[in-house]
């Protein structure tokens, strides 16, 4: 008598273990992902109980002194210059359109990426802030949900090698300086920012030899190659060299630091922000900002940050709304002008 083996069929071998280590894999990530919101809530606590006792010393006539003394040439140059970074950051999203090869108008990207921007770094969490207006916007323009997610993503690699670049261009150009800040031998940081620019020059090398796909948070995606990627990296450095310019500007006279090493030190309190996951940073990169630059009165450093937050932040954040209300407004309008022609249309025909 013969077994009927497609009755019974035998359990295949290494699907039990496939199925363990990716059980693993999930509690892997679980368990990270509740140790770096454990990691940031310290970072953001230890921040704004330091910042309260650095407020105690301020003197709040000094700060208003401080704010009445800053000219209308500084406010300028600051408004310019978060102008310049808001426009690279419209750029992250027409390279991820390009990439995503997406046809879209320029104006609905400009739109979408920077009210994006400007709402997430008010409201903090910008994957979910920055990916629903996002979608509210492109989503009109007939993209789903999945290429709205792909897009954010590219625009997030992005905005990460715009930040590899400065600190690694920083660290190789003022190793000495930056030395006095983190204590370490200016060798060693000259070896950190070769090592970054070198890192960088290879993943540069790896996309442009032939098409990378990678799954990042479960999607399925094609880096940008080498023009694109040239292009994420120089629209980086424009994005974070115009913020950095816009506080700098800011600055009381007399603070002693040069460009290149102050858009290393913002770019580091911007990190250290983003580690706090507070919205846009706020108390640790203010914490950070009144330790590193170094004048005989903090009050007019804090001056100028509170500038730098309407400058970058609020202003940008009012305006990021009042055009979302006028492209709804708009688009409500197209439609009931639709409906009305078409209406008119059939009373025509009958």
């Amino acid at each position: 008598m013969v077994a009927d083996l497609s009755l019974n069929p035998l359990p295949e071998p290494g699907r039990p273990a496939a199925r363990s280590a990716r059980a693993k894999l999930a509690a892997d990530r679980h368990l990270w992902r509740k140790l770096g919101m454990i990691i940031s809530l310290l970072i953001f606590s230890l921040a704004i109980f330091l910042l309260f006792r650095t407020m105690e010393t301020l003197d709040m006539a000094r700060i208003q002194t401080a704010l009445a003394d800053t000219t209308s040439r500084q406010i300028g140059l600051a408004l310019g210059c978060a102008t310049i970074s808001y426009m690279a950051l419209t750029g992250y999203d027409a390279v991820a359109m390009r990439q995503l090869r997406l046809k879209v108008p320029y104006r609905t990207i400009a739109l979408g990426s920077f009210a994006a921007y400007a709402i997430s770094f008010v409201l903090g969490f910008p994957p979910i802030t920055g990916g629903t207006v996002r979608y509210w916007v492109y989503s009109r323009a007939g993209l789903t949900p999945g290429k709205v997610a792909s897009l954010t993503l590219i625009a997030s690699i992005t905005f990460w090698l715009g930040m590899a670049l400065v600190l690694g261009l920083a660290l190789s150009l003022q190793p000495v300086a930056i030395s006095e800040l983190d204590h370490l031998a200016p060798r060693l940081n000259f070896l950190f920012g070769a090592g970054v620019l070198a890192t960088i020059m290879g993943y540069l090398a790896f996309v442009s030899l032939r098409r990378r796909r990678m799954r990042i948070r479960g999607l399925r995606l094609e880096l940008p190659g080498f023009v694109l990627t040239c292009c994420q990296i120089v629209l980086g450095l424009i994005d974070l060299c115009g913020a950095a310019a816009a506080l700098f500007f800011l600055l009381p006279a007399g603070h002693g630091i040069n460009y290149i090493l102050f858009v290393a030190l913002y770019v580091f309190a911007c990190l250290l922000g983003i580690a706090s996951n507070a919205p846009g940073g706020i108390g640790v990169f203010e914490l950070t900002m009144l330790h590193i630059v170094s004048v005989p009165s903090p009050d007019s450093v804090l001056a100028s940050l509170l500038i730098f937050r309407v400058v970058y932040y609020f202003l940008p954040f009012l305006l990021a709304l009042a055009l979302l209300g006028a492209h709804e407004g708009a688009l409500r309008w197209r439609s009931l002008r639709e409906a009305m022609a078409q209406s008119g249309a059939e009373d025509d025909e009958q």
